[in-house]
């Protein structure tokens, strides 16, 4: 069975930075739209990045514009969200999610995305 794989959570201080990376056990995600998501106590999950097939396009919540950044290596078939500027908003099980019937357009709609990790918990103090 295909999987999603995070890794890089931990605990921050505020305006501190943190690297997640999400790694695919198939090659075949590197022709897939990938996108992180979050989920705080109590609230719905949200979306935070996107980025397409090829890594030359990215989207990204607002609540993250200028703070986070989303790439990905399909040579080593990662993901990657780097976090700076960190806030104890941001505080959230953190989940790589890929679109298997999307290359290039990126949503931010969680039912689009069909293949999900286990999650990788990020705690920001104040």
């Amino acid at each position: 069975q295909v999987q999603l794989v995070e890794s890089g959570g931990g605990l921050v201080q505020a305006g501190g930075s943190l690297r997640l990376s999400c790694a695919p056990s198939a090659r075949t995600f590197s022709s897939y739209v990938m996108g992180w998501f979050r989920q705080a106590p109590g609230k719905e999950r949200e979306f935070v990045a996107a980025i397409n097939w090829n890594g030359d396009s990215t989207y990204l919540g607002d609540s993250v514009k200028g703070r986070f950044t989303i790439s990905r290596d399909n040579v080593k078939n990662t993901v990657a969200l780097q976090m700076n500027s960190l806030k104890p908003e941001d505080t959230a099980v953190y989940f790589c999610a890929a679109d298997s019937r999307n290359r290039q357009m990126q949503s931010r709609a969680r039912f689009q995305y069909d293949v999900w990790g286990q999650g990788t918990q990020v705690t920001v103090s104040s």
